[in-house]
């Protein structure tokens, strides 16, 4: 049977084509450009290689972009589930309002979020007046804007999942006499795990790398609201193109392990569902 349906695979007219094509088009926008980042950094001496990464700066900065990115996807996680049941379990006025409205982040220009951001939430503007204590150019402003533009992923990655969940097991889960923290834990986080992890990987990686929304809120203070992105644009001002590179390698080996532990977690999680199925 694989065998034949490798064959049948194989025998898609065009498929030479369609393949030279795909691998044509990746080459140039995907592994062409990491390839010359990654000859880019070569630059750098071992030593060079040394003090940039055990630098003050850089690690302050990595652990700041860490952090960030770590609540705001962790919190995205919740409120992204949350906002995907609702669009998918409830019918109520405004509904598809609110489903148009998850997907501005991706619309909307992140420079001009993190203008409006700023402006909201600074000591001066309409919310930011009424808190006690500093939200623009702090890590808080920095882990709202990151929440602004990551949430689409974990929403997005779990609707059409919630959509596919079979209610009938639900349903008969209920009438015997299950809770509906019981159903939840056993019928309906076994199915969505996956696909929710999927969803806080795609925010974390996308909030690694995040600079639009950022760079206004966070107001770029070295050593205080400075991120890894941020640190790459002032050694490109400084002319040390190498440095921004070594620093992008950095950011891409850390979202690439990210990437790979997490698909590797989804893969066993997707096998025993399979296997109690």
């Amino acid at each position: 049977m694989k065998v034949a349906s490798f064959k049948q695979q194989r025998n898609i007219p065009g498929f030479n084509l369609t393949l030279g094509y795909t691998l044509t088009f990746l080459s140039l926008i995907v592994l062409i450009p990491l390839l010359g980042l990654f000859i880019y950094s070569t630059k750098l001496s071992f030593h060079e290689w040394e003090k940039l990464l055990i630098s003050k700066q850089f690690l302050l900065a990595l652990m700041l972009s860490l952090s960030t990115a770590l609540i705001s996807a962790g919190l995205n996680s919740f409120i992204g589930l949350l906002l995907a049941w609702v669009l998918v379990r409830y019918r109520f006025s405004g509904r598809k309002i609110m489903d148009i409205c998850i997907d501005i982040p991706f619309a909307l220009p992140t420079a001009v979020a993190g203008i409006a951001l700023t402006a909201i939430y600074a000591q001066n503007g309409p919310i930011g007046y009424w808190f006690g204590f500093k939200i623009a150019y702090t890590p808080i402003g920095i882990t709202l804007a990151l929440l602004f533009v990551t949430l689409p992923f974990v929403v997005r990655t779990l609707q059409p999942v919630i959509a596919d969940l079979p209610r009938e097991q639900e349903e008969a889960a209920s009438l015997l006499g299950a809770s509906p923290r019981q159903i939840f834990m056993h019928i309906i986080l076994p199915a969505i795990l996956p696909a929710w992890l999927t969803g806080f990987t795609l925010a974390f990686a996308r909030a690694i790398g995040e600079y639009g929304s950022v760079v206004f809120i966070a107001g770029n203070i070295p050593f205080k609201t400075e991120i890894l992105p941020l640190l790459i644009v002032s050694k490109l001002d400084q002319y040390a193109y190498d440095a921004a590179a070594a620093i992008g390698i950095t950011m891409l080996l850390i979202a690439f392990i990210l990437l790979f532990l997490m698909n590797t977690l989804q893969r066993r999680l997707n096998r025993n569902i399979n296997k109690n199925n």
